[in-house]
């Protein structure tokens, strides 16, 4: 390494460079923050054996078993006067077993086997995983989940329901990606697990870790890959049952004072350049990994990790001068390279999210261009853009363009998670794409067995078409969050004293689904074969899109992203016979994926058994084009029956 930070040599910084000359005039920053991750790394090397033996330290701290049944607690707490250990087992006696203090601020206490040679801690016993990992996927469709309102019932949901009644639905909807929330210990049930209290804890609300371990072996016998939802940014005030003041000082893990505390969320910042904080951090990730066979992370609170003014109150305008300077908590930033450093280093396969709002550049490109690391970040303006759209403006006076604008306006060459809508969206005092299209009607008028009203209408095509735009364009993965792909028709308020600690709105109602004269299921079938037409073409690991129409006074969009053309017609009322499109390769093209169809609650106005031939005629800057009918509030996926789509 060179004797100046300033002065490092960045494998392949000029990859980066070249892709977004305008980083250029930051070519310093990113040598300095290269030459903190360099010199993290050396350290890791010379005190520790390298990152493989420093990131499974949870194999000696804690609690383990030896082979003799005796157990050995190691625990970090500096400022700590004397440790004690209680619970069942003693009685919850608070002074009968005292820790031994160590160097480096280490606490150590042995406790011998019973009498019977059994622990004198019982604890279950571990399952043996049948199913390997499987395979990273070229597209990523991600169901966003939380076991606990993972059912119909009012109740806390169990891991072991969601293994039998919700993977089969997942499965069945095409998505190959569980992002699950909530696993890491809460104490505060309403929290949507964001408050964690014990990180290297599956929540117990749930079941037992035999239970989510067997939850994570059958989603990969499905072929289903499982991410957690990480909590790294912040961690609960708790003291009894949290990190907060574990040693009697307030700043043990985190930094002391206010730079210590996270005034929005209430909470304790990490300080990430303490040695343990590190050790316990990514341990943390490897402890996730190997004891549960996670497949990977999305990355909470990523802002607010960034920057020391955590993003609160900045608005992010997109100048460069924002992600760089004085700004930048580059102890967080750094921990963020190592820790994608590493895992995937040790899972080749391993998928990485960051949720950012800031649009840091490099967030997504490699380490070794100078990048963090990341694989996606999370397109969060997307969301905000559709509930600007159905809030402020009539269906006549949609800007087409601004929505295409804000689909694209992604970092080249930095992968994104496309979504429609949040899960915050489903919380009471907020509103999910379905409750702002069709509201109380969808209590009374969505039955099957009654004409559409025009508010229903309105609302099941929007809301299909508004998935199908997020999901095609928007970027190069896509999310849903459970429930929403049918229109799920409440909203999602956990237990807390403003509702008499009520559960019965913690829930998912998948019942609505499975009643065949209920529309909800149309939704659903859209969803699914949205999914299944994607599997099959792969636009999500292509290239972006080629747009050649955004017309604003017909409301038409039409694209072309792995040699699938796209065409959605947001009028409301006029419907257009002999369209023309452009087109790029020639050939014969047929309907695949039609909104409009009976089966998703459309009209069905198209005839599948059409066959669309381009014309050598160029048009919109593409060499061919043909003429379609499309009418108004469909849109159409058309496939070119002679290319082989096997990608």
């Amino acid at each position: 390494m060179a004797d100046s930070e300033d002065n490092v040599s960045i494998p392949h910084l000029n990859s980066l460079l070249q892709m977004d000359p305008y980083l250029k005039p930051y070519e310093k920053d990113f040598q300095r923050r290269y030459g903190l991750f360099e010199k993290q790394l050396a350290l890791l090397e010379e005190a520790e054996g390298g990152f493989d033996q420093f990131t499974r330290s949870y194999e000696s701290y804690g609690v383990q078993r030896m082979t003799d049944n005796s157990l050995v607690f190691k625990e970090w707490a500096p400022a700590a006067e004397a440790l004690f250990l209680t619970g069942d087992f003693n009685g919850w006696n608070k002074f009968s077993h005292p820790y031994t203090k160590k160097e480096f601020g280490k606490w150590e206490l042995h406790i011998p086997p019973k009498e019977d040679g059994t622990p004198a801690v019982t604890h279950n016993t571990m399952l043996k995983h049948k199913h390997p990992r499987p395979q990273k996927p070229r597209s990523l469709r991600i169901y966003e989940s939380h076991v606990g309102i993972a059912s119909p019932e009012g109740k806390v949901a169990s891991y072991s329901n969601f293994t039998h009644n919700v993977l089969p639905r997942i499965k069945d909807l095409g998505y190959n990606c569980i992002q699950m929330m909530a696993i890491m210990e809460h104490a505060y049930y309403a929290s949507f697990g964001y408050q964690v209290t014990s990180f290297f804890a599956a929540s117990s609300r749930y079941g037992t870790p035999e239970e989510l371990k067997e939850l994570i072996d059958v989603a990969h016998s499905l072929g289903i890959i499982v991410l957690l939802d990480v909590v790294h940014s912040h961690a609960s005030k708790n003291t009894e049952d949290g990190l907060n003041r574990f040693d009697g000082s307030d700043s043990c893990f985190f930094h002391s004072g206010p730079r210590g505390e996270h005034s929005l969320w209430d909470s304790r910042l990490f300080n990430y350049s303490s040695w343990e904080v590190l050790r316990f951090l990514l341990s943390n990730l490897r402890w996730w990994m190997e004891e549960y066979r996670f497949d990977g992370f999305r990355f909470d609170g990523v802002t607010s990790m960034l920057y020391h003014h955590h993003g609160i109150g900045s608005g992010f305008s997109g100048d460069y001068a924002e992600y760089f300077g004085l700004q930048v908590d580059e102890d967080s930033l750094v921990y963020l390279m190592l820790a994608n450093h590493i895992v995937h280093t040790l899972y080749q396969d391993c998928i990485t999210i960051a949720e950012d709002v800031s649009g840091m550049p490099a967030l997504c490109c490699p380490v070794q261009e100078g990048g963090l690391g990341f694989d996606y970040r999370l397109a969060m303006a997307i969301p905000d853009k559709w509930i600007q759209i159905l809030k402020e403006f009539k269906d006549e006076d949609w800007n087409v363009g601004n929505i295409v604008f804000t689909m694209t306006n992604r970092r080249y060459g930095e992968k994104c998670i496309a979504y429609a809508e949040s899960h915050d969206q489903a919380l009471v005092g907020d509103k999910t794409l379905a409750f702002w299209l069709m509201d109380k009607e969808m209590y009374t008028n969505m039955s099957t067995l009654i004409p559409m009203n025009s508010i229903i209408d309105r609302g099941i095509q929007l809301h299909k078409m508004i998935r199908l735009l997020t999901h095609s364009l928007g970027g190069e993965g896509y999310l849903n969050f459970m429930g929403n792909e049918f229109g799920h028709p409440e909203w999602l308020d956990f237990p807390r004293v403003g509702n008499n600690e009520s559960y019965h709105y913690a829930r998912r109602q998948f019942n609505l689904v499975d009643t065949d004269h209920l529309r909800y299921r149309q939704l659903y079938t859209f969803d699914r074969d949205m999914n299944r037409t994607e599997d099959k073409y792969g636009w999500l690991a292509a290239p972006p899109a080629y747009i050649s129409a955004k017309h604003e006074g017909d409301k038409v969009i039409v694209f072309e992203r792995a040699n699938v053309i796209f065409i959605f017609n947001f009028h409301p009322t006029k419907s257009y016979s002999s369209y023309r499109v452009a087109v790029g390769p020639a050939g014969k093209y047929k309907i695949k994926l039609d909104s409009d169809e009976i089966q998703y609650g459309g009209h069905g106005r198209l005839d599948h058994s059409t066959e669309f031939f381009t014309e050598p005629m160029a048009f919109n800057d593409r060499p061919n084009s043909m003429l379609v009918y499309i009418p108004c509030r469909t849109a159409v996926v058309l496939a070119n029956e002679e290319i082989d789509y096997c990608y």
